[in-house]
């Protein structure tokens, strides 16, 4: 084959031919150059600034979280003086809608932490909670609470809830279950010392200026975390992934190991909250403690359940999730049956601090057994998110029906303690369903 026209420049030098357009006619061959692949955003363990982003989901799950599980004060003094004249069913559903708005709009808002609008969900979630607080402090009528507390503020921590999850997942990858479980502990650690400044303030400043006071921690700390969050993140790919996931996955409705994980988290859930919201009136009325030697209860609760997390964690991480999750689940469901034999205020300590360690384990350890749920990572993330949706209706409906089974003019907890205790028991008993369907249909080793 004759060689195409080529031309010599002045130099010498042959250069291509104009005529052609085909590499092979000059004896070359054609290769794609594949550019090195860009270096990783953030380290593989973190580094400093996933470190301090672990410091500012602490504080945001302080206050999201803190609220919610410091509402067994509020439950008390609203029933006891605030709202004599409304049954503790009825107030139990402030607190329960404001959990429930945490969990679903955390599960619905996801998308717009995908797309980029992290910085909006931070500064948005953080005036809404902090108003509902402020308008907490003015509020005298159950109406005006409901708004306050159950809407506004849950709405508020609930688009705060996924920037606090997914800052710290993304920036971990090896130590990511460790920077999870810190981030966690700040929830029973916000719950203490809510628990502890509304005790300490209500008789010498009031209702008002006690949760006025909170309402000031609320924004200081939303203050300290915010840089620490975005510090190094200077444009939306830093961060989010740029395209939003799916929020729904019809097919999970053929998957039985889906279903199974889901009404175990629902059961589970639906006894799970009621001691939390119940025990410090418990313990004023049946037991005669003083308001603020039963609010110290909580306290002693949530200070077990920092231990719980962290040792469940551990636990898991050695022997697999499934055997730490079902033993908790279980003991935890025992405890509050044996609630109803519980007469003494030494032994009702000692109650609130062991249901507090294995309860604590309930938290942590469900998303951990995921990704055995549903190995497809593209749809991970929906169905995720649909089981937490279920698992969020439970929690808001189990404690106001709890409440409805107290008798005797409130007296009488019997029926609130069974029902919180088999409930919880069915639970147990589809852990054990879904650990054999798990092993069997996704070929799981038994210790998972």
């Amino acid at each position: 084959m004759e060689k195409p026209n080529s031309e010599v420049s002045k130099l010498g030098i042959e250069t291509l031919p104009v005529n052609s357009s085909n590499p092979s006619d000059f004896g070359y061959e054609e290769k794609a150059i594949i550019p090195p692949p860009p270096p990783p955003v953030n380290p593989p363990d973190g580094g400093l600034r996933a470190w301090l982003q672990v410091v500012g989901c602490w504080l945001v799950f302080f206050n999201a979280w803190g609220t919610t599980f410091a509402f067994g004060i509020f439950q008390s003094y609203y029933l006891l003086n605030m709202l004599p004249g409304e049954s503790a069913s009825t107030i139990s559903w402030i607190g329960t809608v404001s959990t429930y708005l945490l969990i679903v709009v955390g599960v619905i808002s996801g998308p717009l932490f995908d797309l980029g609008y992290y910085r909006s969900m931070l500064f948005g979630g953080a005036a809404l909670s902090s108003f509902g607080l402020m308008m907490l402090s003015l509020a005298t009528k159950y109406y005006q609470i409901m708004l306050a507390q159950g809407i506004c503020l849950g709405l508020g921590t609930g688009v705060l809830y996924v920037p606090g999850i997914a800052l710290t997942s993304r920036s971990f990858s090896k130590r990511r279950a460790i920077a999870l479980g810190i981030v966690t502990c700040g929830a029973p650690f916000g719950g203490i010392i809510y628990t502890i400044i509304f005790d300490s303030l209500i008789d010498s400043v009031g209702f008002g200026w006690t949760v006025r006071v909170m309402g000031f921690i609320m924004v200081a700390s939303y203050l300290i975390a915010f840089p620490l969050l975005l510090w190094g993140a200077g444009n939306t790919g830093d961060i989010s992934s740029g395209t939003a996931r799916k929020l729904f996955d019809k097919a999970a409705f053929k998957d039985l190991p889906f279903w199974l994980y889901s009404f175990s988290c629902f059961f589970l859930f639906f006894g799970y909250m009621v001691p939390f919201i119940y025990i410090p009136s418990y313990g004023q009325v049946k037991l005669g403690m003083s308001r603020s030697l039963s609010l110290y209860t909580i306290v002693v609760a949530q200070a077990v359940s920092i231990f719980g997390r962290l040792l469940a964690a551990f636990v898991a991480s050695r022997i697999g999730v499934m055997i730490p999750w079902l033993t908790c689940g279980t003991i935890s469901a025992i405890m509050c049956l044996a609630w109803a034999g519980i007469h003494d205020v030494a032994s009702f300590f000692a109650y609130a601090a062991l249901y507090g360690g294995f309860s604590g384990a309930l938290i942590p350890l469900p998303p951990s057994i995921f990704p055995v749920v549903c190995p497809d990572p593209k749809v991970l993330g929906a169905r995720l998110g649909m089981a937490q949706a279920i698992g969020a209706t439970a929690s808001l409906i189990g404690s106001p029906i709890a409440g409805a089974l107290i008798s005797d003019h409130g007296r009488n907890y019997l029926g609130l303690q069974l029902f919180s205790g088999f409930v919880m028991l069915v639970g147990a008993c589809l852990l054990i369903c879904l650990w054999i369907t798990l092993v069997k249909q996704r070929n799981c080793r038994k210790l998972i």
